[in-house]
C-alpha cells in the first residue's frame, strides 16, 4: 500500500499483520451497554473488552469498489494506524466493511469476510497526537441515486487513542513494519439504513484544516448457482 503525506512525500507499506479493534469506546461502561444490546440481536459477546481481531492481511485495500455477497453488509467509520516500511506510525482514514449476517455467528469471522478499506493519504501520527481528540470522524451513505445521509459523526475522543493500541501491540511483539490496526467504530445515527450502496468516510483536523477521505461503492455479487 502507498500513502501520500501532506508535503507530497509518499510512504509505502507491505501489510504483514492486520487487526481490527472492537468494542473500543473510551467509555467502557457504554461499551458494556452496547454489548448487551448486541447480545439481544444475537451477536455473541466478546470474552473481554476492548477486543482485538486478527484479519487476513490481503483484506487491507485501497479501493473504490467493495464486493459483497448479499445485501446485509455495511461499513464502519474508523481511523487506522499503519506502521510503514520505515517503522513510522502513520494515521489514515479507514472503513471496516463487515458482513452483518455472519456477525451473529462470530465477530472475528465477519471481519474476515469483507475488506478493510484505507485512504490513499495519511498523516504522521506524531504531527497530530497533541490534538488527536479534536479530530472529527464522519461517515455518509447513499442509497441508489438518493442524497448522501450522515450516518456517523464523532470526535476521536470517543475511541481509545492510538497510543493505547501501540502499547498493546508492543506488548504482543507485533509493533513491526507492516502492521495495520483499525480503531473500532463509533455509534451510528438512529434511523439511517446502514445497508447502503455507497460509503464515504472522512477524518477532519480542525487545527490544520486538513482532511483525509475515502469513498467506495458496494458491488453486490450475483447469487450463487448450485
Amino acid at each position: 500500500m502507498n500513502f501520500a503525506l501532506p508535503d507530497g512525500e509518499r510512504r509505502s507499506v507491505a501489510v504483514r499483520r492486520l487487526f481490527n479493534a472492537g468494542y473500543a469506546g473510551r467509555a467502557q461502561e457504554e461499551v458494556a451497554a452496547h454489548v448487551a444490546e448486541l447480545a439481544e440481536l444475537g451477536v455473541p459477546a466478546p470474552s473481554v473488552t476492548p477486543a482485538l481481531y486478527p484479519v487476513a492481511p490481503y483484506l487491507a485495500m485501497q479501493t473504490d469498489l467493495v464486493p459483497a455477497q448479499h445485501e446485509r453488509t455495511s461499513g464502519e467509520a474508523e481511523w487506522a494506524v499503519v506502521i510503514d516500511d520505515r517503522g513510522d506510525p502513520l494515521l489514515t482514514v479507514a472503513c471496516d466493511h463487515t458482513d452483518r449476517a455472519l456477525e451473529v455467528h462470530g465477530v472475528a469471522w465477519s471481519k474476515n469476510a469483507a475488506p478493510d478499506v484505507l485512504g490513499a493519504q495519511a498523516w504522521q501520527l506524531a504531527e497530530v497526537t497533541d490534538h488527536l481528540d479534536a479530530i472529527q470522524l464522519r461517515a455518509w451513505v447513499r442509497h441508489g441515486d438518493g442524497p448522501e445521509q450522515l450516518i456517523q459523526d464523532a470526535k476521536l475522543d470517543a475511541l481509545l487513542p492510538p497510543s493505547y493500541w501501540l502499547d498493546r501491540l508492543r506488548e504482543l511483539d507485533l509493533l513491526t513494519p507492516g502492521t495495520v490496526l483499525l480503531s473500532g467504530t463509533v455509534a451510528m445515527v438512529p434511523g439511517v439504513d446502514q445497508f447502503a450502496d455507497d460509503w464515504r468516510v472522512e477524518l477532519a483536523d480542525p487545527v490544520t484544516g486538513r482532511t483525509l477521505e475515502l469513498a467506495y461503492a458496494v458491488d453486490r455479487l450475483p447469487p450463487p448457482i448450485g
